[in-house]
């Protein structure tokens, strides 16, 4: 009895301090969503909504390891004090005139775009505490252990960086899908307004390269789409952090890539429902731009970062049942073999 207390009382230990450990490293994302609220809007280049997700993706990530026990605890005091260099920095961001300082920045290097330099800059500090505490605790297996996480926030660095130097249409590998969505997007404009509701006279959508022409109840309305808002960096975002999320999971090779194509089937939807959905807006509910700007700001993320969470959830639930079919089967056929 004495013996099982123990082994339960450890295990309870243990627990515990993972606990304390997610605790400690998601407390910069919680000081700034509770001191800085304002700053977490949903628009991808415009605020610290990703967190959010961050705060998931790790949170979920952590508390599955069974790899952090109290034996780490020495190297915990290390990763406690990196945490609060990292609050710090939030602090001195909001408060203490750091911001000045990154967008003088940007005008020493050129860049285009300020917002997504100063935003990039957030999310850099956030990756690189991440994967440094990570790295304390756990050494080189460290990205092991939270890859999703590492790599959705380096991902929106990256992401961010481009943007700010090369905006609009000035890349343009990425620039090259937007004329494809929208060739979709009129196809779909034209059979709603045909087939479904009556969106006025004419036509209701005309594409032209990366230009889209909407006429509707509201009278025109005229767009210039640009690879961000087509939603090219949240198809760039799935990709790593859906390969790093199946490399993680045992399973076959044919089994990751059919996840990982169905996973880019259901980004590149959700992707054009986004345009369609912007699109719509103009022509139903009103073509007034500030208006539309604040549907834009929110639309892609509010659509692509729950059909991740939801499709990664999908995809463990599958295999976490598929498994344990794999472990019933084995279990019956070994005690039918006992019998005989």
């Amino acid at each position: 009895m004495s013996k099982k207390h123990n082994t339960k009382s450890f295990a309870g230990l243990n627990s515990s301090f993972r606990i304390l450990v997610m605790l400690v490293i998601i407390a910069p994302i919680l000081v700034a969503i509770i001191a800085y609220p304002e700053s977490f809007t949903l628009s991808w280049n415009e605020g610290r909504g990703g967190f959010i997700f961050a705060l998931v993706f790790i949170t979920f990530e952590l508390l599955s390891n069974n790899s952090i026990d109290r034996k780490l605890a020495k190297k915990f005091y290390f990763v406690l004090g990196l945490s609060i260099l990292s609050i710090g920095y939030f602090v001195a961001v909001e408060s203490f005139g750091l911001r000045d300082l990154t967008e003088f920045s940007a005008y020493l290097f050129h860049v285009q775009l300020v917002d997504s330099w100063n935003w990039m800059w957030d999310y850099i500090v956030m990756a690189s505490f991440i994967t440094s505490s990570l790295f304390i605790l756990f050494g080189k297996k460290c990205y092991k252990i939270a890859p999703a996480t590492i790599i959705y926030l380096s991902g929106n660095a990256i992401i961010l960086s481009l943007d700010a130097f090369f905006p609009y249409d000035t890349l343009g590998p990425l620039q090259m899908i937007v004329p494809v969505y929208l060739e979709i997007d009129e196809s779909v404009i034209g059979f709603i307004d045909k087939y479904i509701l009556d969106l006025g006279s004419g036509r209701a959508a005309i594409a032209e390269g990366n230009s889209l022409i909407l006429s509707g109840l509201h009278g025109p309305f005229a767009l210039r789409v640009f690879w961000p808002s087509a939603g090219v960096h949240s198809l760039i975002i799935y990709t790593l952090v859906m390969l790093a999320f199946l490399l993680k999971i045992d399973i076959s090779v044919s089994r990751r890539l059919v996840y990982f194509i169905i996973g880019i089937i259901g980004t590149v939807s959700v992707n054009i429902i986004r345009i369609i959905s912007l699109s719509l807006f103009p022509l139903l509910v009103t073509t007034n731009v500030s208006d539309w700007e604040e549907f834009h700001s929110v639309a892609g993320e509010v659509m692509f970062l729950p059909w991740l969470g939801i499709y990664l959830f999908t995809v463990m639930f599958i295999e976490s049942k598929r498994q344990k079919i794999v472990v019933d089967h084995n279990n019956s056929h070994n005690t039918e073999r006992l019998r005989e």
